[in-house]
């Protein structure tokens, strides 16, 4: 067998017994499609790259976790095992590990490498667009938060938290995504995404004023 399609044999259980459907096995293959959209358009080693894909959520904390920032590091990790099982020498496995903890939103690190761009670019895209209305929806319902503020949804006269109302995280994080991508085509789809967004929320206004 191939050193990825083994790979990903190995690390499939990880994402399939997740009970995140923001972190679970159809993530990290939206993830793997949109990467490997842009590394066409890239000078990108695929292997490596796409060891990191199917690698970087193998261990997975809670947003509200004080260990959250280690997610990253934590599988870097655990994927290493896995890679030399699977045949990955001592230096791509160094470079995996690099993309998987560059990958972090939380440890906003800047990407040493294509890879590390791509695979920060692709991550970030899925929490945006459609997905990411479903995907901030049920980090909302884990974090037991309400979708907004009734007396003020839009926080035009409040400040902003998102640790209360799901929407205030629509502007305190994601509709800022788009303009923190590395590549061209990661910002251009963050853009058209970002713009589902917002006719979700002018529906979603129209709806409960």
């Amino acid at each position: 067998m191939q050193r990825l399609p083994k790979l990903i044999s190995l690390l499939k259980d990880y994402y399939i017994k997740s009970t995140d459907p923001a972190h679970d096995w159809p993530h990290v293959g939206r993830v793997a499609m949109m990467a490997k959209l842009i590394a066409k358009k890239e000078n990108v080693n695929l292997p490596i790259l796409l060891a990191a894909v199917y690698a970087h959520d193998l261990v997975n904390v809670p947003k509200d976790h004080p260990d959250r920032e280690k997610a990253s590091e934590l599988s870097a990790e655990e994927a290493k095992k896995h890679l030399v099982y699977c045949g990955f020498s001592t230096e791509e496995i160094a470079l995996i590990s690099q993309v998987i903890i560059e990958h972090s939103f939380s440890k906003g690190l800047k990407p040493s490498s294509t890879e590390a761009a791509i695979l920060q670019d692709a991550d970030r895209l899925d929490a945006l667009g459609a997905i990411g209305i479903l995907r901030c929806a049920a980090v909302n319902a884990q974090m037991k938060s309400s979708f907004y503020d009734p007396q003020d949804p839009l926080a035009e006269s409040r400040e902003r938290d998102d640790k209360r109302y799901m929407v205030d995280h629509y502007f305190i994080k994601l509709f800022k995504l788009p303009e923190m991508m590395n590549t061209a085509a990661g910002k251009a789809e963050g853009i058209k995404r970002v713009a589902t967004m917002h006719n979700f929320l002018r529906e979603l206004m129209n709806e409960i004023r």
